[in-house]
């Protein structure tokens, strides 16, 4: 008998439209500055020519550079699905499995199940609201098991936190 839990990762819609504005707003940026550069309008929709290149131009195409490497950084991190993975709770095998993909290497941790002690609620609210799902393991810190992001609806994450502590047999805290 099993549990399996999927996380999701960096692949999810927000990340790839702020990737696709980074993108086109440095290529915007840096048409603009080498527009003022060259004295030719590379741009259809506007004059960037016109703008001296030292300072405006200048700090355009800083700008633009530092767009779109972040850009890049962030499509490389949508490719590989950054901090995707599962939690896989095995009472067979008496193991907990969790993996999840990093930039070089995949990360796996396995924890006996008789060394949990309890699953953690931690809920704060305010301008950084953070909701997770803990493990309280025995000589451990806690391990934190829930996705990142945005928080998870406080319903959403009371059942999940008590079903994962029925299915293990420990009490639930927080």
């Amino acid at each position: 008998m099993d549990l399996e839990q999927k996380i999701r990762g960096s692949r999810k819609p927000s990340n790839i439209v702020i990737g696709v504005l980074l993108l086109l707003g440095g290529t915007g940026f840096v048409l603009a500055s080498t527009s003022s550069y060259l004295g030719r309008d590379l741009l259809p929709l506007s004059h960037p020519s016109t703008l001296l290149f030292i300072p405006q131009g200048l700090i355009m195409g800083l700008y633009g550079a530092a767009a779109l490497l972040l850009g890049i950084y962030l499509w490389a991190l949508i490719s590989i699905d950054f901090g995707s993975g599962l939690n896989k709770f095995d009472k067979n095998t008496g193991l907990i499995t969790i993996t999840r993909r990093g930039i070089f290497r995949n990360i796996s941790i396995d924890i006996p199940i008789k060394d949990v002690t309890a699953v953690k609620l931690e809920v704060k609210e305010g301008l950084n609201p953070r909701r997770k799902i803990s493990l309280r393991i025995k000589g451990r810190k806690d391990l934190p098991i829930s996705r990142a992001g945005s928080p998870q609806p406080l319903i959403e994450l009371e059942k999940e936190g008590a079903e994962l502590a029925k299915f293990l047999e420990v009490n639930l805290e927080g």
